[in-house]
């Protein structure tokens, strides 16, 4: 078993999938038409075969009332990457929101950025 994809309200499809994949370099695995205005999107990290985003667009008040809160203002999502220095500059030069620096905790570098509508993120590179 595995869990995938997570569900993440959005705002608008096409300006969710631009910046997912123009900000963070993910890749658009799907984006089929259900009708009625509705859509399956599915973005991830290049490459990666675990945990997929599914866009959603918010369809009804409550569901608007979330977006970019979908954990209360919590880190919602981790992104892990093998090379910090590197993915970090690039991740900043594209216009990623980071709300602190990087920092050094015991288990890797890590430094937290918002999304296109202010989901809390963890960038992390795991120590061994």
């Amino acid at each position: 078993m595995q869990i995938s994809p997570l569900t993440l309200v959005v705002r608008d499809y096409n300006e969710a999938v631009a910046w997912f994949t123009r900000s963070l370099g993910f890749e658009l695995i799907e984006d089929t038409d259900l009708g009625d205005g509705k859509r399956w999107v599915v973005v991830g990290a290049r490459g990666d075969k675990g945990a997929r985003l599914r866009l959603a667009r918010a369809a009804t008040p409550e569901q608007q009332s979330h977006i970019g809160n979908q954990t209360g203002g919590s880190v919602f999502l981790f992104l892990y990457t093998d090379d910090f220095d590197h993915d970090y500059r690039i991740l900043k030069s594209r216009g990623v929101d980071f709300v602190e620096e990087p920092r050094t905790e015991r288990y890797g570098n890590v430094v937290v950025f918002r999304d296109l509508y202010g989901n809390r993120w963890d960038f992390v590179e795991r120590r061994p």
